[in-house]
């Protein structure tokens, strides 16, 4: 085997490599010989199938097969040689292959992985926010519970966020009425964020017996393609207004938690753990988002492109099945992977930053860290056992534990390396309760 290496670009490598013919033939004429004792055809028994035959009806296949194994064989050889790592799947173009050739020559256009240096983090100031969680903020988790078991009664009263309306209504687009755009008795919900803002704005103040007509700018993003970014024109009559009638914070309530004896304590402690475990959860998801900004900002290397496209077609895949769950129309154009580019790069160019870091600093999963977060998994189920099963039978989901573990560690060692400053965060803000 002969090869040269060409480099293109900071990344981009183009390697050339020549392999004599006679080795492609020779394993060719060896793979056929084996296939002659276990081939069948018709009119010979088995074992005895002339050559001539089997090269006949076998021989394009497996040239195709020994030439694609001299690929890999070669391209793998040639990279060790060379201490080359590849990014990506590489490019192939077959030059020469065939029988009477000299040599199969062969090319490959691929990308390598990039020299990554993360500067001193020792001056950087990294926040870390906290919470804390007293009565209020249990008040206000109870609070968003007596709101998810509302019910509504008919009040003579304007409409406002909280509120539900019964309405008729009809949407057109440039005088055509549009599909699902219209309806008579339908029961609507202001402050939920689930309406058009143009829509929920213009029922806003609405009482009972009111008609209005206004329009009503679809966003660009809208799920139906047939309305994004248009603007469409609505009446709407309201029948009427409803308003919520919250649940007391008695024993009935409790036992409707889940509590038989209806101890309101019992709830309250009960909300108060919970909701401790949910903020020191999404504190830590912050808290991780702050050290890999930090990271991103302490680090400047090309990012290998092919990488960026593989991420992207990962992303937009992930979107695609997360619209379908949703019960959105989804056609199979793929979705351009422009829109992705910016988050795909910033994924991949952090994964690099977090390999390096954690090559660099030892900070490799161990063991026991991989047990715990496992069996923390596997206790919030009724068969533990099959749960830690699910993930030690199998690599892959095993890997997803360690590169959970390796991101902790390198957060951890950010926070002892890196100026930390305690900054407050809001509740609200951080449950999600200010949307």
């Amino acid at each position: 085997m002969e090869s040269t290496l060409e480099t293109v670009s900071n990344l981009e490598r183009k390697m050339s490599i020549s392999v004599p013919m006679t080795e492609i033939n020779s394993e060719v004429v060896s793979r056929l010989g084996r296939l002659t004792k276990t081939v069948k055809v018709a009119g010979f028994r088995p074992g005895k199938v002339p050559m001539k035959i089997v090269e006949q009806q076998h021989g394009a296949q497996v040239r195709s097969e020994v030439m694609s194994d001299a690929i890999g064989k070669n391209l793998g050889s040639a990279l060790e040689e060379n201490d080359l790592k590849i990014a990506g799947l590489p490019k192939i173009d077959v030059e020469a292959k065939e029988a009477k050739d000299e040599n199969f020559v062969f090319s490959a256009a691929f990308e390598v992985y990039p020299v990554v240096e993360v500067k001193d983090i020792s001056d950087c100031s990294i926040d870390k926010p906290t919470v804390g969680v007293g009565d209020d903020e249990i008040d206000s988790t109870l609070g968003i519970m007596q709101k998810q078991r509302a019910t509504f009664e008919v009040a003579a009263k304007s409409a406002e966020s909280g509120d539900q309306l019964k309405i008729d209504f009809k949407g057109s687009v440039d005088g055509e009425v549009f599909e699902g755009g219209s309806g008579e008795g339908v029961v609507m919900s202001l402050g939920e964020g689930r309406l058009v803002p143009d829509f929920e704005n213009a029922l806003t103040g609405l009482n009972a017996g009111d008609e209005k007509t206004f329009d009503v700018q679809f966003p660009e993003d809208y799920a139906s393609k047939e309305l994004a970014g248009k603007q469409a024109q609505f009446e709407v009559k309201v029948h009427e207004v409803l308003g919520a009638v919250l649940p007391k914070i008695d024993s009935e309530f409790a036992k409707q938690m889940g509590f038989e004896d209806g101890d309101v304590e019992k709830l309250r402690s009960e909300v108060e753990k919970n909701v401790n475990s949910e903020v020191e959860k999404r504190l830590e998801s912050r808290q991780k988002d702050l050290v890999m900004k930090t990271l991103l900002g302490q680090a400047e290397f090309d990012v290998p492109q092919s990488l960026i496209d593989e991420e992207g077609q990962r992303l937009s895949e992930q979107m695609r099945e997360n619209m379908k769950s949703r019960g959105m129309k989804v056609d199979d154009a793929p979705l351009p992977k422009e829109v992705f580019a910016e988050e795909a790069t910033r994924r991949v160019k952090l994964g690099l930053i977090i390999a390096h870091v954690a090559e660099k600093n030892e900070l490799q999963p161990k063991p026991d860290q991989l047990k715990e977060v496992v069996e923390e998994m596997a206790l919030g189920y009724e068969k533990p056992q099959e749960v830690r099963d699910w993930y030690y039978k199998n690599p892959q989901r095993l890997r997803e534990i360690e590169s959970f573990v390796v991101e902790k560690n390198v957060v951890t060692w950010a926070l002892e390396n890196a100026k930390v400053k305690e900054t407050k965060a809001d509740f609200d803000e951080l449950m999600g309760l200010n949307k």
